[in-house]
């Protein structure tokens, strides 16, 4: 049985560790989750979910609240729907391999998309690993109705390259690509 509840900063631990085995070392720190983790909060409004398996961690996703996050050179708003302060982003999403394929990932992103929606948002909007094992992130968040806005290369390099993250398709420095995606609700 799955049980699903708002992320805290007592499961702060459990969340770097999983994240880490999915994406990478150094993709998430105590320093980077913490800063998260407000990014997706707006008074008593939480997108942060996590999802236990057995009453261990089995996934996370972490969403940023309208205005809470920064619109770079790998955005296009000119193509997105509906203006940005009514678009949430989708940082980050990880489900433990062991137990993929059950509906865990729609399950927080559904509930993160209810939290956001209590915002006025009508859309979220992502970075997707492009080069994830087998596409299956693209092909995971395709499946939740994610649209593909346009391709970026090397979307994570920066932060490989400043802040230690470890690309694990890359083996170190990563090149992957971006696909930026909308998901309309």
């Amino acid at each position: 049985m799955i049980e699903y509840k708002q992320m805290t900063a007592a499961d702060y631990a459990a969340v770097i560790e999983l994240g880490n085995r999915v994406h990478g070392d150094n993709y998430l720190t105590p320093e980077s989750l913490a800063d998260y983790d407000q990014r997706g909060r707006v008074g008593d409004v939480n997108l942060n979910w996590l999802a236990f398996a057995d009453g261990k961690l089995a996934g996370i996703r972490l969403t940023f609240a309208p205005g809470n996050w920064d619109i770079d050179g790998h955005c296009c708003p000119a193509e997105w729907p509906v203006p940005a302060e009514q678009i949430c982003y989708f940082k980050c999403v990880a489900v433990d391999p062991d137990v993929r394929g059950g509906g865990i990932g729609r399950g927080l992103l559904e509930r993160s998309i209810a939290e956001a929606k209590k915002l006025g948002c009508q859309a979220g909007l992502a970075h997707i690993w492009m080069q994830s094992p087998d596409n299956a992130a693209f092909e995971y968040f395709t499946r939740c109705g994610g649209e593909l806005i346009r391709e970026h290369d090397k979307r994570w390099y920066d932060l490989s390259i400043n802040d230690g993250y470890h690309c694990p398709v890359c083996d170190g420095v990563c090149h992957c690509t971006a696909g930026e995606m909308i998901l309309k609700f």
